[in-house]
């Protein structure tokens, strides 16, 4: 019995020894030079989402993320570290997309990600790269025309967790129920049996779900504006910089503008010349 007591307590004190070595290891890597790291391996490993149609979604023809936020990453990739510079990508969402940098399992954020003065604190962000404002999606013949309509008791809204959007039609909307899923996937299908009256969230994002669904439409005026930034981790300054340097090349050199047409220039209602402002 005392051996088998002396081993679990060995067994313990094993466990914990890893987890304080896997911690150590993984801030250790949070910490080093994002940019030497990717001018050594030749690679910026982006963190992008993959169920945002427009932005970044998975194509299940060929098992790639696709969109607006994975074009403008390969472009900056190509700046930065040349033209056989490598861009990779790990899928993440509204809630993990911080945790993910933080802890250095990527190098950057380019995940239609709005630049807040509490982000800041967290973060930093480059110079914004994409004009979006928040608004609603419903579906066709509701009665639902504008945020004012949803202020109401007993108003159900659907957002999703992770994102800035809660608060910002919280504010607007305080007498609504806010209803958070976990990613838009789901956020849609919820909008879809009737869990609530609207889906909130950057207009972009909502142009794109209704372009794949023909009947929800996108109503109402953007009622706040969302700049987006891609996110890098606090004391990388120097890589800040360069993709703050690559984001004004690929303005100057059209290649920003030709990837904003491949995406946006077709859908019904965006404006894609204020994105680009």
């Amino acid at each position: 019995m005392k051996k088998l007591i002396r081993y679990l307590g060995l067994l313990t004190s094993l466990c914990v020894l890893a987890l304080v070595l896997s911690s150590c290891g993984t801030k250790k890597a949070a910490s080093q030079s994002v940019l030497s790291r990717a001018e050594e391996t030749n690679t910026i490993v982006w963190g992008v989402k993959a169920d945002t149609k427009l932005f970044g979604l998975m194509d299940v023809k060929d098992s790639q993320i696709k969109g607006f936020d994975v074009d403008i990453a390969k472009a900056l990739t190509k700046q930065i570290l040349g033209s056989k510079g490598k861009a990779s990508f790990i899928q993440v969402s509204s809630q993990t997309r911080i945790p993910l940098l933080k802890n250095g399992n990527i190098d950057a954020v380019v995940a239609t990600m709005t630049i807040t003065p509490d982000r800041q604190k967290v973060v930093d962000f480059s110079d914004h790269y994409f004009n979006a404002g928040q608004s609603l999606l419903v579906k066709k013949g509701s009665s639902v025309k504008s945020v004012k309509d949803l202020d109401k008791t007993g108003t159900r809204v659907l957002a999703v967790t992770g994102a800035n959007s809660v608060a910002n039609f919280q504010k607007v909307a305080p007498k609504a129920r806010v209803l958070e899923l976990q990613d838009y996937a789901q956020a849609l299908q919820a909008l879809k049996s009737g869990q609530g009256q609207a889906l909130t969230t950057d207009n972009g994002i909502l142009l794109g779900m209704a372009a794949e669904n023909p009947g929800y439409q996108v109503v109402g005026s953007a009622f706040t504006k969302e700049p987006y930034g891609i996110a890098v981790n606090k004391g990388q300054k120097a890589f800040v910089n360069k993709i703050n340097q690559a984001l004004k090349k690929i303005r100057e050199n059209g290649e920003y503008d030709r990837i904003v047409k491949k995406w946006f220039g077709n859908i019904s209602g965006f404006d894609y010349k204020e994105a680009e402002k």
